[in-house]
């Protein structure tokens, strides 16, 4: 028997922990119909290859149908060409919208928050355009860890983003089932299925802290090289009783 060649390993070990994702947080449910967006990058390539191949295992049934929203006001454009084309030799439908935000409106968010959060509103409306009440997102395991340590760091919370997430305001549920694989095993897949880059020239980009966290989790990995999944045991297994624990009757202070 042929031993697998090392991109053949990292490649299986995608599908597993694709699979395990899925299968752990019960992310896809019998006759779901699920809106994927379709950015251009190698994560939301490899989530609807992903998708659109477990859609055809016998259980559970669910379709999938892909979504591109393109920022008016953004200076990078995907090439919507290969996009179609993807998604066609996926047999999947692929949907374009456009939407804008004024990075200028005098609101505290950045404008890395307002492009994300008005590219999820056209998302949710297409959603509902189209009777999908899931939206599958690319966030992949170095994407939660990173939020995980930025949350703590800049917002004082213990807080990531979850594999499943239930939006009771818009009755929509957005899942991540990506969630357990590494950015580093997405790279070599792209590579070996020959992804087209997205080449992104955003003038916002350099006002996020994510491409610093990128840094410090790559540091914190020199250190201990399972630590990735120390930080995710530990969203897993939160020792209430180890904490600090504010007074009731409030009057402990902040600190």
């Amino acid at each position: 028997m042929r031993a697998l060649t090392v991109e053949e390993k990292v490649l299986r070990r995608v599908r597993e922990r694709f699979a395990k994702g899925v299968r752990n947080y019960g992310l896809v449910s019998d006759g779901d119909r699920i809106l994927v967006g379709l950015s251009g990058g190698k994560d939301s390539l490899a989530l609807l290859e992903l998708l659109a191949e477990r859609s055809r295992i016998w259980k559970p049934r669910f379709s999938v149908i892909a979504a591109h929203i393109w920022m008016s006001n953004v200076p990078y454009r995907a090439d919507m060409d290969y996009l179609r084309n993807f998604a066609a030799r996926l047999g999947v439908e692929l949907m374009c919208r456009e939407a804008s935000f004024d990075a200028g409106a005098g609101t505290r968010k950045s404008p890395c928050f307002l492009c994300s959060w008005n590219r999820r509103k056209a998302l949710f409306a297409l959603a509902k355009e189209q009777g999908c009440h899931k939206i599958a997102l690319g966030h992949h395991m170095d994407d939660v860890l990173e939020t995980l340590l930025m949350n703590m760091a800049f917002q004082g919370a213990f807080s990531a983003m979850p594999p499943i997430l239930r939006m009771r305001k818009f009755d929509m549920t957005i899942i991540r089932p990506l969630c357990l694989v590494n950015e580093a095993d997405l790279r070599v897949m792209a590579r070996v299925h020959g992804y087209h880059p997205l080449m992104k020239n955003c003038p916002y980009e350099e006002q996020s802290h994510r491409a610093e966290m990128k840094q410090v989790l790559a540091r914190i990995e020199e250190l201990n090289p399972e630590a990735r999944y120390s930080l995710w045991r530990s969203m897993e297994n939160v020792q209430d009783e180890l904490l600090p624990q504010k007074r009731e009757d409030g009057f402990g202070g902040r600190y």
